[in-house]
């Protein structure tokens, strides 16, 4: 007579056996496409001609110029802009407890540590020229041939600050910003793809000193003074006007810098 345990142990085995085929199946299937990015992100490239890359570098600063089209596309900077203060507050040591996007295309980020200090400076610091050096890293990987490269950085930028998103509005456009990106890396031609990562490195490149501005006019214009600026200026005791000038300095630094490197990069 069969005992108890050995029946169990049948059935175990026969589970086991039925549920081995799709388990490997399924390690095999990540396996694969974890190597296809892998080989996407390291594979070098040409840059396209001179005439494709000033057309691509044009349609970036209409949409970040164009008040309809900027209006919809500063989402993409202000999910850059927090995604920054929240690894900032990380490298520093503070607890990061959410990031929340808006609507209107503000954004907040929460952490928690000492009110003042290096933690909160660096932190309120990252906010503004987090684009524009996003931007920057990301001409340093085109001009060296690797569009994928880029592309794959900012689905990583995204998808580590999915995790920290806190509200319904955020997780929408970090969701389809994340989906049009791996839709892209994965369907799209070389020629395509190395088309669309200097778009979008321009694009960062030319938002990040158009934030600044607004910045700048929005105190101005309703005298707040709860901005990122005035946050340093509060830290270090300093005019909020000098870190303006300071994220201005840092947002056209990177975008001419990596213009003279594109530039460069297209002539050579």
């Amino acid at each position: 007579m069969e005992g108890r345990g050995t029946s169990r142990l049948r059935k175990h085995r026969l589970l086991g056996l039925c549920w081995r085929p799709w388990w490997d199946s399924a390690v095999d299937q990540v396996i694969s496409v974890a190597q296809q990015i892998w080989q996407s992100a390291t594979t070098s490239g040409e840059l396209p001609s001179a005439v494709i890359t000033a057309w691509c570098v044009l349609a970036a600063l209409v949409v970040v110029a164009w008040p309809t089209s900027w209006r919809i596309t500063r989402h993409v900077v202000t999910i850059v802009h927090e995604a920054g203060h929240g690894f900032a507050a990380v490298l520093s040591g503070r607890r990061l407890s959410g990031i929340k996007l808006h609507s209107d295309t503000s954004g907040v980020t929460l952490s928690v540590g000492k009110p003042r200090g290096f933690g909160m400076f660096l932190t309120a610091a990252a906010g503004y020229p987090a684009a524009a050096l996003l931007g920057l890293g990301a001409a340093a990987l085109l001009v060296r041939g690797y569009a994928g490269a880029v592309l794959w950085l900012l689905v990583l930028v995204l998808a580590l600050t999915l995790v920290q998103i806190r509200n319904w509005f955020g997780l929408w456009s970090i969701l389809v910003s994340g989906v049009l990106l791996v839709a892209l890396t994965w369907l799209a031609s070389e020629e395509v793809l190395a088309a669309a990562a200097i778009f979008i490195t321009a694009f960062l490149l030319f938002g990040a000193p158009r934030t600044v501005l607004e910045l700048q006019s929005e105190r101005r214009r309703t005298r707040s003074r709860t901005s990122d600026a005035d946050q340093l200026g509060s830290l270090t005791h300093t005019p909020a006007l000098l870190w303006v000038g300071f994220f201005l300095i840092v947002t056209v630094g990177a975008l001419a810098l990596s213009g003279w490197w594109l530039f460069n990069a297209v002539a050579g």
